[in-house]
């Protein structure tokens, strides 16, 4: 009742057409020691969960259209209702409303970079604001807070223009701004290099100077890699062809163009970069490794960078892994896990001994799966050791070794020496050879708990990996507890994802079963659209698709008799193991990705 009033208090006297005390008058207050009523229409005794409670509420006091609230219900995850009415963009239209101005997205229409010029960068900054349009001699402006009075008046003094105001999310209009800032320097840094260089020696090739001291490259080449990291790539190409050198970045597995530098400029930039990595910048005609580390990346947080410098045919092509150090690892519900598989999963990585495997092709997170199982089990009572190559993520209270084959570190010679150093847990990066698929495999059988990764496609096939690579099928089927394949499919964007019904055929053309397309059939499932906030991919982050395999007695008969993969699989479905293409079902049902994204990961 006062989460009633409440929102009533809010909605104000005479919304609507209808009295503020009408919950009042529907439902009487219950008295101390009343007992409740029959019908269930009190919050207190309503058993459903705390966000349907909510969006009944607001359903009846009408504080958002039937159509507006029904994508809100859509949305939900749990109990976060207010999260889902942020996602889908529902309070600035509401702000909208209520102050009487136009709401637009800025994804639906065009940028002119010309109108947002015309006021002041600072003023836009103070103002929250974006000049997206200039129209009839009127300059149509988004702001984010209507009344912000003092703001609006530093725009209208700003320019000469009139003013059209209208209304758009705060992080939309952000994103913009700094979207066509770094756009704007990026390609003056790019000018300047090439007026410089066209000036020096009438235009001689820029291989007799390296450039280093070029301040215009300098800030070129380090606003490119900020760039990246601001936007959450985790790789960075630079890839030389006849004609210039293309800038692209990874971005939830997908690579997409980021720039395109003058040809001329290609020989400088990569030997900036091989500067900053420490590399033999006269050296050109073999690969190269090396690393940067930045203290101060985005907004002041530390940045290890690994770069490859690989020779082409065209020049050399360089390829940057981005890390954040500071990043903490997930938690096992964070991964994307169903609630019973992260239940068997936190029983299986809670027991002393064992091997758990993840598997997937590179790139599908297996590494950050381990560790969320890290930061599930790592206590002051045990004593964790990781060998990893590289350490993508920094743990408290646990001793994580660097592989460094250069020193003699190999995953094989850290791990002899880790058994030595009293272990709990130990977590090997990755299982590469047969030397250290013994010793894990080993580990596991005598007294420890073994994390590792391999690369099979899924869960039944490490085990005769592990057969194929030299380990005996015995103690393979002994040692190994489960195994958890998985891939990463990239997660819909919760501000711009719409809501389609499929026809069954693109249902049975995606391979759902029959069972699967009668439970589908008529429920709202999602599509990409594209926003600012997304880059205009329809995508933001991504999603686990997981398939656990525990290993039970007859699995473990199966692995020792060096059984096929098939074998192995059809016993494993026969206990209860589900297929990677299933949870990627379940995750498009409940609206986290698309058909399509799923055919993209799995097909």
């Amino acid at each position: 009742m006062r989460e009633r009033r409440r929102l009533l208090a809010l909605r104000g006297p005479g919304a609507g057409g209808e009295e503020p005390d009408r919950f009042a008058a529907d439902v009487p207050e219950r008295g101390a020691g009343e007992p409740a009523s029959p019908g269930g229409d009190r919050l207190e005794d309503d058993a459903r969960p705390v966000a349907q409670l909510v969006a009944d509420l607001i359903a009846a006091t009408g504080l958002l259209a039937p159509d507006r609230l029904a994508a809100v219900r859509a949305r939900v995850r749990g109990d976060s209702f207010a999260q889902a009415i942020i996602d889908t963009g529902q309070v600035p239209r509401l702000l909208a409303e209520q102050h009487g101005l136009p709401f637009v997205d800025l994804h639906d229409i065009p940028i002119d970079t010309q109108a947002a010029a015309s006021v002041p960068r600072h003023i836009l900054d103070r103002a929250t604001a974006l000049p997206f349009a200039l129209e009839g001699g009127r300059l149509r402006v988004a702001i984010a807070d209507p009344t912000d009075v003092q703001a609006i008046d530093e725009l209208r003094l700003s320019t000469r223009y009139p003013l059209e105001l209208v209304l758009a999310p705060r992080e939309d209009i952000e994103l913009e701004l700094r979207r066509i800032v770094r756009t704007s320097e990026m390609w003056e840094r790019a000018a300047l290099v090439q007026e410089e260089s066209d000036a020096a020696d009438g235009g001689e090739d820029l291989e007799a100077d390296d450039g280093i001291s070029d301040a215009p490259l300098v800030r070129l080449v380090n606003s490119i890699i900020l760039q990246a990291a601001e936007d959450g790539a985790s790789d960075l190409h630079f890839d030389p062809l006849p004609d210039s050198l293309v800038v692209r970045m990874r971005i939830d597995g997908i690579l997409h163009e980021m720039q395109r530098l003058p040809k001329r400029l290609a020989s400088a930039v990569t030997t900036r970069l091989k500067v900053l990595a420490k590399l033999d910048i006269a050296e050109r005609r073999r690969p190269q490794d090396g690393r940067i580390s930045l203290a101060a990346g985005v907004a002041g947080r530390p940045l290890d960078i690994r770069v490859a410098v690989l020779p082409t045919v065209e020049g050399e092509g360089v390829v940057m892994r981005l890390l954040d150090k500071s990043r903490r690892p997930p938690t096992l519900t964070e991964l994307g896990l169903s609630d019973a598989m992260r239940e068997t999963l936190e029983a299986i990585v809670r027991k002393p001994t064992g091997a758990l495997l993840v598997t997937g092709p590179t790139g599908s997170g297996k590494s950050t799966t381990l560790y969320g199982v890290l930061s599930e089990i790592s206590r002051p009572e045990i004593n964790v050791i990781t060998v990893e190559d590289p350490v993508e993520y920094r743990l408290a209270g646990v001793n994580q070794i660097q592989v460094n084959p250069k020193a003699g570190l190999t995953f094989a010679a850290a791990l002899r020496t880790i058994l030595r150093s009293d272990p709990d847990v130990i977590m090997v990066g990755e299982i590469r050879d047969v030397e250290t698929a013994k010793i894990s495999i080993e580990s596991a059988l005598t007294g420890h708990f073994v994390l590792s990764t391999l690369h099979t496609n899924d869960a039944p096939g490490a085990l005769t990996r592990l057969n194929e690579m030299g380990v005996e099928p015995f103690l393979t089927g002994s040692a190994v507890t489960a195994v958890l394949a998985q891939r990463l499919a990239r997660r819909l964007c919760s501000h711009c994802c719409e809501v389609y019904a499929p026809a069954p055929e693109e249902l049975a053309a995606a391979r759902f079963s029959p069972s699967q397309i009668a439970t589908a059939d008529g429920a709202p499932l999602y599509r990409k659209r594209g926003c600012p906030r997304c880059s205009q991919t329809g995508y933001r982050g991504r999603v686990g698709i997981f398939q656990l395999m525990v290993m039970e007695e007859q699995l473990e008969r199966l692995a020792a008799q060096h059984a096929s993969r098939e074998e192995i699989e059809l016993a494993a479905i026969e206990g209860g193991m589900r297929m990677l293409w299933d949870d990627g079902l379940d995750k498009v049902i409940a609206g986290l990705t698309s058909v399509e994204e799923l055919g993209r990961v799995l097909t």
